[in-house]
């Protein structure tokens, strides 16, 4: 095995343990200590809250292309449509 070899076969070791230990949670500390931190229930929390919000601006996107791009769409459609994300919003 040549040099150049090797040393790409090390990085290549090194960068996966150090994945592995990421997914696992263990990160070290300023002073270079190993240190296995719990996932933040509060940070979860937040991201599911996020994730939700995000998919639901999603979705009033979707609706609001579909009411512009829609050539035959009628006032009462339009305002059926925007009752229909006020009510949902609202839930």
């Amino acid at each position: 095995m040549d040099p150049f070899s090797m040393v790409v076969a090390i990085v290549i070791v090194v960068t996966i343990g150090n994945v592995i230990k990421a997914r696992h949670g263990i990160h070290k500390d300023r002073h270079g200590n190993e240190v296995f931190r719990a996932p933040d229930p509060a940070a979860a929390a937040e991201a599911a809250k996020l994730r939700d919000e995000v998919r639901a601006l999603k979705d009033r996107v979707q609706v609001l292309e579909r009411v512009v791009t829609d050539n035959e769409t009628g006032s009462i459609r339009l305002e059926r449509e925007i009752e229909a994300l006020r009510t949902k919003n609202n839930v």
